[in-house]
């Protein structure tokens, strides 16, 4: 199954000192915020992704076409310019990088892979978003529930949109989680104009009654400002990351 992550929004100004650098690749441990996603999918067996890029997708590309060599030790011959790769590490992914454009919405972009993720249900993924939801519960849930699309939901954060579909609970609330799990039936409810799916999509799938929650009572934030990326940080520089269940 496919792991879509939305990876092309405009630049990020979390790293004063990186002008022009895409969110997702705001570095956070020494890695950027797509791998560290890309980790927790990649735990439960989940390898196959497509990165929906825009802003500056060279960035993206040219990361992932030489990840074997960052992640590896080597030399470098100066004259000759050959290099010698010691204690290989890489990853067991497949990696599509799509440039979805720059000024597309949301739900353009995800449109916009259409073609790669053919019939199957697929993964959506915010990228500036990290937690630590069992993507293997959620996935549980969706085929239980039986709808096109299963939203991961989780308690507020302080500057989300509230989740107005759960009837049956009036004492919490709710916001989207940014991990989703839909099958290919969603194209037929997206509109290309949204960039934000809770104000439309959501509302338009919970009218046919094909939208279904995830109740994450977990780990999860977004990274939107400095002070999200610099409290994480501060969470991997003193080993307390609950979004990490890799070893």
């Amino acid at each position: 199954m496919k792991v879509v992550i939305l990876a092309g929004g405009w630049p990020s100004s979390i790293n004063e000192d990186l002008e022009g650098i895409p969110k997702p690749m705001v570095e956070l441990g020494g890695r950027p915020l797509l791998w560290h996603i890309m980790k927790q999918y990649s735990y439960y067996g989940y390898n196959d992704f497509i990165i929906c890029a825009g802003y500056k997708s060279k960035m993206i590309k040219e990361y992932f076409m030489n990840y074997y060599i960052y992640e590896s030790d080597i030399t470098v011959n100066l004259q000759t310019n050959q290099v010698e790769i010691h204690k290989k590490r890489t990853e067991d992914w497949n990696v599509s990088i799509i440039d979805t454009g720059l000024y597309t919405s949301v739900s353009e972009r995800i449109l916009k892979i259409r073609e790669y993720v053919k019939n199957e249900a697929f993964f959506i993924n915010y990228g500036d978003c990290i937690s630590n939801i069992n993507i293997k519960e959620l996935e549980k849930h969706h085929r239980l529930e039986k709808k096109i699309l299963t939203v991961a939901a989780a308690k507020p954060a302080g500057r989300n949109s509230l989740l107005k579909l759960d009837k049956d609970d009036n004492s919490q609330s709710w916001v989207n989680a940014c991990t989703m799990l839909c099958e290919s039936d969603i194209f037929s409810y997206l509109d290309k104009g949204e960039s934000y799916l809770e104000n439309g999509l959501f509302e338009r799938l919970n009218q046919k009654n094909e939208i279904a929650l995830y109740k994450h009572e977990g780990f999860w934030t977004l990274v939107e400002t400095k002070r999200d990326k610099n409290n994480l940080q501060q969470m991997w520089d003193e080993n307390e990351t609950p979004w990490k269940i890799w070893s």
